[in-house]
């Protein structure tokens, strides 16, 4: 996106893909920008259809709308890991305006979990922890990226043919640059049931709000989908009670070590939450012989920035004990002429 006369515009780059090569096969679903369908995209070398899904922006959008619609695609270019769906192309010129993605063929892990409670087969311990290590470790890799989600739930995760879950929906991702965290207008849209205290009082969001909705995410895949807090509140109750401290029930017959990881999501103060990485440290003996080969986690990449961090940490750590140093010296110069 670029800056012309204050107002955000997109230009066309190398991710443009010519309008005559994608064929749209059947309608998906549908959300707030645009409706999505499954089609095909045509390779200019080889000639070769690879499927796609196609997010299309609905007809009555508006030019912000569509400034909104592309920005999504602009915030996709930045990633390429494995647990993160990823951008295929984008079709700008001319009407209507397209977000070309990998196809995850068993569409949201929400509408998994419906599927299965419907079918009154419920997934195996085995099958919620290695999917909740690939939500974790796509992240993981979005908090490295310095990129808050701001709307982590099962309907924004996607599911593949092999079950492989990928982070997906990036409408309200911001990049946070050179601070730790985004803040919201009191006008903007939020996703309450599954936002941390911070950002309900206060429009903050963090890679740490972000582990409190993967908290609640956690929650959603223990129920078989169910809506956090419905049978208890409306919208505007559950901002009251997270607000005070409140936390959601203990799923039925939800094993120790799933609630445990919850409940720790839900530390009121973020500092208290774990990292994704300190999640994955946690879930990681437990996953599949093939989490090592294609996980972030496991990449060069993570281990250069854990490095960063514990060196950050390490210098932060050493500065606040030459502050405090500094700061009793001072007490004790100073304590003598006050006496």
């Amino acid at each position: 996106m670029q800056a012309e006369n204050g107002v955000l515009v997109y230009k066309k780059d190398s991710w443009e893909v010519i309008r005559s090569h994608v064929t749209i096969e059947k309608f998906l679903g549908g959300g707030s920008f645009g409706d999505v369908y499954q089609g095909f995209i045509k390779d200019v070398g080889s000639q070769a259809q690879r499927p796609c899904a196609i997010k299309m922006v609905k007809q009555a959008a508006t030019k912000e709308d569509k400034t909104e619609f592309l920005n999504e695609a602009n915030i996709m270019k930045a990633f390429d890991a494995n647990h993160v769906v990823k951008l295929l192309g984008v079709v700008s010129v001319g009407e209507p305006t397209m977000i070309l993605m990998e196809l995850m063929p068993r569409g949201s892990l929400l509408n998994y979990l419906d599927s299965c409670r419907l079918k009154s087969k419920s997934p195996t311990q085995e099958r919620i922890l290695q999917m909740s290590a690939e939500i974790a470790d796509g992240m993981a890799y979005l908090a490295d990226k310095k990129y808050v989600h701001r709307d982590l739930a099962a309907r924004n995760c996607m599911v593949a043919d092999d079950l492989t879950v990928k982070v997906g929906d990036f409408g309200l991702t911001r990049h946070i640059y050179e601070k730790d965290y985004y803040r919201i207008g009191p006008n903007g849209p939020n996703p309450i049931r599954w936002m941390a205290p911070e950002s309900l009082r206060h429009g903050v969001f963090t890679s740490s709000s972000d582990v409190w909705s993967y908290g609640v995410l956690l929650w959603e895949m223990a129920t078989g989908g169910m809506t956090p807090y419905f049978a208890k509140f409306r919208n505007d109750e559950v901002l009251n009670f997270v607000e005070e401290g409140g936390t959601l029930d203990r799923p039925d017959n939800c094993p120790d070590w799933l609630y445990s990881l919850m409940h720790r999501c839900w530390a009121f103060n973020p500092e208290d939450r774990p990292t994704f990485m300190e999640i994955l440290a946690y879930l990681e003996p437990y996953t599949n012989p093939n989490f090592p080969k294609v996980s972030y986690y496991h990449s060069d990449a993570a281990k250069e920035n854990n490095k960063i961090r514990k060196s950050s940490k390490a210098a932060l750590s050493s500065k606040a004990a030459s502050d405090a140093l500094e700061n009793i010296n001072l007490f004790r110069h100073v304590l003598p002429a006050l006496m």
